[in-house]
């Protein structure tokens, strides 16, 4: 059965295959599926690192004298 979704064609090491492949047996599912969710846990945890660099940011320029209160950020 044809899937919709997209598709990768990647050239990986044989280490990183072998790796992936011991993986996806460990856990009874496809190489297909174990690469798309290690792919998708790393881009979980770049969108993580980079969040937490926009937060340290964002802190490391704070006024308290600028921000609203409690009161006048829920009243607007």
């Amino acid at each position: 059965m044809p899937t919709k979704n997209p598709r990768i064609n990647v050239m990986l090491e044989k280490r990183l295959y072998q790796s992936i492949q011991y993986l996806a047996r460990k856990e009874g599912v496809s190489l297909s599926l174990k690469a798309r969710d290690l792919i998708r846990e790393a881009l979980e945890t770049h969108e993580d690192v980079l969040l937490s660099d926009f937060a340290k940011m964002r802190e490391a320029t704070f006024k308290r004298s600028k921000a609203l209160s409690h009161e006048e950020t829920w009243s607007l």
